[in-house]
């Protein structure tokens, strides 16, 4: 007799063995799904491909593609070269000024592109070249815009929220609006890092922009930082849902990008919808495979029982949380986000609502701790992208992480820990 034990020693045995032979994530989901079914579920195959169809046949997930594309065109468009020079007139005088730059430059963007890789490539690409130049070590510059790159999936719009409210039913504007708080956080975690390993190495920048610098550059990207007031103000207002909020980003991007900032062309702009769909196909394939997988734990209550065992071993909020904390660090260690949201929240959204946690609070516990694990080894992404700018390879920034992961962590207890990091906007604005 197939017992879910069993099944879940073939589902997630098999996974495993996927990971070490280095099958790509969407695949590996895929295999090992398959090779449940053939093993120990008497179901036949063609459930695969009907649950990767249904999985992405869905209208709250359109809005994935349109913000990918939306954060490209600002990328591509020259908003990223504008919040730059924005962040640099406000801090960029500090010591270890330009790494502050970095990770406010990348809280901006995030407002716009939803991405963790993509705010890693379009402020590192401008930032980390410019702080080598400046004598800042290649490998902490590196490592600060990789950890600047997860805000890119809390600060709204973001497409791990917007999985998460698919799946729990949760309000996609409620999240949003709760992703300012962490995502603030986040990067005023960070900054303190910047500022003392900075002073410990003598990184400062004497210059102080005038008054006049600083208009300049807020004129500059004035359009720029009104996407996201438009997006998020259209979602709470009730004139527009998230997904249809996606779309009005792209028209906005290309608007800016082709007539007013005139950066865009025909030529960039094949480029531009080329990479998208790419990235869009990377996550909507991972959306998919991270959904078969899904229903194979649900269907043979694998949830239930995990959720069992961990219940089992402490009635404790606090100790769950912990625990659950623990477990979300070391998957995000391993899974895309995306891939791990699909999985894991099945198991442990019922175990928080069991203990009473809010589930916009939740939403931001899982999160938030899935983004860090975009940098950390082995296969944090904004560390791949990082390291590609930086022209380093892996092991070589990965030192240079640690302060920032520490810092996140720290990070992560506050939301987990003090609601209102998370609440306090929703409940101001009555959105729960």
């Amino acid at each position: 007799m197939n017992t879910p034990d069993m099944v879940a020693l073939v589902l997630f045995g098999s996974l495993l063995l996927f990971f070490i032979l280095k099958v790509p994530i969407g695949f590996s989901l895929i295999l090992s799904s398959a090779i449940t079914l053939i093993v120990c579920v008497d179901t036949p195959l063609q459930i695969v491909p009907q649950r990767l169809f249904t999985a992405t046949d869905s209208f709250p997930y359109m809005a994935v593609p349109f913000f990918i594309l939306a954060g490209n065109l600002m990328s591509e468009g020259g908003i990223s070269q504008r919040l730059v020079k924005l962040a640099n007139s406000l801090i960029g005088h500090l010591s270890g000024g330009l790494g502050m730059v970095s990770i406010a430059a990348c809280m901006f963007f995030a407002a716009i592109s939803g991405s963790s890789a993509a705010t890693t490539a379009a402020i590192g690409g401008i930032m980390i070249p410019e702080m080598v130049q400046r004598k800042y070590d290649r490998s902490f510059s590196a490592a600060i815009n990789a950890a600047g790159g997860t805000i890119g999936v809390i600060i709204p719009p973001s497409i791990p929220f917007v999985t998460y409210g698919v799946l729990t039913g949760t309000s996609i504007t409620s999240l949003f609006i709760a992703g300012f708080g962490p995502g603030i956080l986040m990067g005023l975690a960070l900054m303190t890092v910047i500022a003392v390993i900075s002073k410990k190495r003598g990184y400062r920048e004497d210059k102080r922009a005038s008054f006049k610098d600083i208009v300049i550059g807020f004129k500059e990207s004035i359009l720029a930082l009104l996407m996201p007031i438009i997006i998020l103000g259209g979602i709470y207002s009730g004139y527009f849902t998230a997904t249809e909020a996606a779309v009005i980003a792209v028209v906005y991007a290309l608007f800016i990008g082709v007539f007013v900032y005139k950066n865009l062309n025909m030529k960039n702009l094949i480029r531009v919808f080329a990479d998208s769909a790419v990235s869009t196909a990377g996550v909507l394939l991972l959306i998919a495979a991270a959904s078969v997988f899904g229903w194979i734990l649900t269907s043979n209550n694998i949830p239930k029982m995990i959720a069992e065992g961990i219940m089992s071993i402490s009635s404790n909020k606090i100790v769950i949380l912990l625990l659950i904390n623990l477990l979300l660090f070391i998957v995000g260690t391993f899974l895309d986000t995306v891939a791990a949201l699909i999985i894991l929240v099945p198991i442990l959204f019922p175990i928080a609502t069991a203990i009473g946690v809010n589930a916009v609070h939740f939403g931001m516990i899982i999160c938030v701790n899935l983004a860090v694990g975009m940098i950390t080894p082995p296969f944090g992404a904004c560390l791949f992208v990082a390291c590609g700018v930086a022209k380093i390879k892996l092991e070589q920034i990965i030192k240079s992480t640690l302060p920032f992961i520490a810092a996140l962590v720290i990070v992560i207890l506050l939301v987990t820990f003090v609601e209102p990091v998370s609440m306090f906007l929703p409940r101001l604005l009555g959105a729960l």
